[in-house]
């Protein structure tokens, strides 16, 4: 079993508010064409007398703001992603910039997003109905709840069920867009994985740091004048902030990476993961300090050392060797047919009147039933989150209860431990992944750059 991403409810109800990741779906684009073209045509037949409103401010109830290629954005679109922006940033805290240099920003995310669901259409990527509906599953069950409980825990979050779904097919549809396009064509040779092991030595206690971010990003081919626009923003932007400005506010109104919106916060992340001029450039920052304007290809970053916290100095790890039998649930085995067969067989092997291996050869759906359920030694993160809690809450010749995972109800026993050094073959793969980790944002930001670049936008909102 392969690990999974555990992106729980509260981390995704929270994307979903972030400015950055909201969706713009074609279906989106069709409804704001119709509302805008209803609106307009409402406004040509009725009269002053009529609407019991001046003609103008029913013309303005909703109107174009932008055009990005041969599609719209409305006000309506926009005034919605605002009050998400808005609501996200008071509940985690982040000061508001004014509304006139918030809004421009949000346009700029609404815009960006929407080049990419382009770009998506014309490359034919998609995510079906039936992978949606596998997604939210997911994201209710490792919530520990029925779909039921889900959608009302949603909705009393203040975000409606549908558009929670929306939301996550887009986020799912922009991780196959930056998948397809960005992390594929990330190669990582076997000299640099040589030169990452040779300069990060096991034992190094490497750090880690959550950084916030400032970016002002500088047009592919920009001209002199541009570029020195650009970098007097930043600039601006730097001295705002040695003034005494909260960093989070303005990377809010000045900042044109994807995170700008939640306040610029990347997460904590190992140092050896980051850009190399990152590294470089908060090498001796304290806690809260912040760098100086940092030049890379994208433009012109400004970062800030959010915290800073110690890794695991040794390399040596906890193996478990455990065996499973597992039920997959189907249109013929109910989740409660699964639960109450994995209850049964738990009972006949405490009772000693079954063993386990037999058990899993004869009913497990899992590759593993043919060893009788063993899965040999795994490292910390080679099992689904559900499974790995479980596991290692066990002693050895512990059985656990029956629980569930996407896969299905799993019964697990804990056979034996040991510790061991991590493998020569896992340390070069995790060496590669700290590589691709830090080629990839790099990657992303240009290709979203030539993404915006060659996008045609005509903005219609009228302080911009």
């Amino acid at each position: 079993m392969k690990q999974k991403v555990n992106m729980s409810f509260k981390k995704l109800a929270t994307r979903s508010l972030q400015a950055a990741w909201l969706p713009v779906c074609a279906s989106a684009c069709v409804a704001a064409l119709l509302v805008a073209g209803a609106a307009q045509a409402q406004a040509d037949r009725l009269t002053p007398a009529l609407s019991g409103k001046p003609r103008e401010r029913v013309i303005l109830a909703d109107r174009i703001v932008a055009v990005v290629n041969d599609e719209i954005v409305t006000l309506r679109e926009l005034e919605e992603r605002m009050r998400l922006v808005t609501a996200q940033l008071r509940r985690t805290g982040v000061p508001l910039p004014p509304e006139a240099e918030m809004r421009p920003q949000v346009l700029e995310r609404v815009i960006i997003d929407r080049a990419q669901m382009q770009h998506a259409k014309q490359e034919a990527i998609r995510v079906e109905d039936v992978q949606l509906d596998s997604a939210v599953a997911r994201i209710a069950l490792e919530n520990n709840m029925t779909m039921v409980q889900f959608r009302d825990a949603v909705e009393r979050d203040g975000v409606p069920f549908n558009r929670f779904r929306e939301d996550i097919r887009t986020e799912i549809l922009l991780n196959r867009v930056r998948e397809r396009e960005v992390d594929s064509r990330i190669v990582i040779s076997e000299g640099e994985i040589d030169n990452f092991l040779s300069q990060n030595k096991p034992g190094g206690g490497e750090q880690e740091v959550n950084l916030g971010q400032i970016l002002v990003r500088v047009p592919e081919n920009a001209s002199p004048d541009q570029i020195e626009a650009r970098r007097k923003r930043a600039e601006d932007a730097l001295a705002q902030i040695k003034g005494g400005a909260d960093f989070a506010k303005i990377a809010v109104s000045f900042s044109d990476a994807p995170e700008a919106l939640t306040g610029g916060a990347l997460g904590y992340r190992q140092q050896d993961r980051l850009p190399q001029l990152f590294v470089d450039a908060i090498a001796s920052l304290p806690k809260d300090g912040v760098s100086a304007i940092v030049r890379s290809p994208n433009g012109f970053h400004i970062l800030k050392v959010i915290d800073r916290r110690g890794a695991d100095a040794v390399p040596v790890i906890q193996q478990t060797r455990a065996r499973h039998i597992l039920i997959k649930t189907s249109q013929v085995v109910t989740d409660d047919q699964a639960r109450r067969r994995m209850a049964d067989m738990r009972e006949r092997i405490l009772n000693k009147t079954a063993e386990f291996a037999d058990l899993a050869r004869k009913f497990s759906d899992d590759g593993s039933g043919s060893k009788g359920g063993d899965l040999g030694f795994v490292y910390p993160g080679d099992t689904v989150p559900e499974f790995e809690k479980t596991m290692n809450d066990l002693k050895p010749g512990d059985l656990s209860q029956p629980v569930k995972s996407q896969f299905g109800w799993h019964l697990i026993e804990v056979l034996e431990r040991k510790s061991a050094e991590i493998s020569v073959e896992r340390r070069r793969n995790a060496a590669r992944q700290a590589l691709r980790e830090r080629k990839v944002d790099e990657a992303y930001q240009e290709w979203l750059r030539q993404l915006r670049d060659r996008t045609f936008v005509e903005y219609r909102l009228e302080d911009r």
